[in-house]
């Protein structure tokens, strides 16, 4: 198997340019405005089966009275379950919330971890998240798949798996390390706007030349 398709650098880059033409999700937009790991962790669990437009609301709410991990302390569980409402499971992403001050001090000493092993460790932190946490506030390498990045490597035909979990797997013994920071965000984006689960515009797809699923071998084995 060899180590990537050629054409995994003219995809990388078509996508760089079209997410430059959309709005940014909502996860790098606070990395953008604040630099906070404790923000970008909080955006990002907040955010997982959430639209952006949602989740924007509901972080601006919350950052509105929570500034450290310490404020989740001062709030009930129905304080913060009015504030990040309607999120998707707001219920227990609230719950989850109120137990991170506790653990990240016993566990951090009361700093954000900055590695996937660590942060998965905190309640309703999973790989998603914790690879996204990795690469947009700690800027380090981290494949961070979501649906999005999972529909898109299988409609390409670049890989066939059958999880977001297998696909990051995949991904990480094939995909150049030096898309690892960025190519998540590029393929949400262009996960929301063109690639859709259901009727993908494909009349206006900028990388429709490279989806190819024609063939037994995937493209990371070709």
């Amino acid at each position: 198997m060899k180590p990537y398709s050629p054409s995994i650098n003219k995809v990388y880059s078509l996508l760089r340019e079209e997410f430059k033409k959309n709005r940014v999700p909502i996860v790098d937009l606070i990395e953008a405005q604040t630099k906070d790991p404790f923000k970008i962790l909080v955006a990002t669990m907040l955010s997982a089966r959430t639209k952006d437009q949602t989740t924007a609301a509901a972080v601006k709410k919350l950052f509105g009275v929570v500034c450290t991990i310490d404020d989740f302390d001062k709030l009930s569980a129905a304080d913060l379950e009015r504030l990040i409402f309607p999120v998707g499971f707001y219920h227990e992403k609230a719950r989850n919330l109120k137990l991170w001050p506790s653990m990240l001090k016993k566990e951090f000493g009361g700093v954000i971890p900055s590695t996937v092993e660590e942060l998965v460790a905190l309640p309703g932190v999973g790989r998603k998240t914790a690879n996204l946490v990795v690469a947009v506030a700690f800027n380090q390498p981290a494949v961070c798949v979501d649906v999005h990045v999972h529909r898109i490597f299988n409609r390409l035909g670049y890989l066939v798996s059958k999880s977001p979990l297998e696909t990051e797997m995949i991904l990480r013994k094939h995909l150049p390390v030096n898309y690892w920071t960025t190519f998540n965000s590029y393929f949400v984006s262009f996960g929301q706007h063109t690639c859709f689960p259901i009727n993908p515009r494909c009349d206006r797809c900028p990388i429709f030349r490279y989806c190819d699923r024609v063939g037994v071998k995937t493209k990371f084995e070709r």
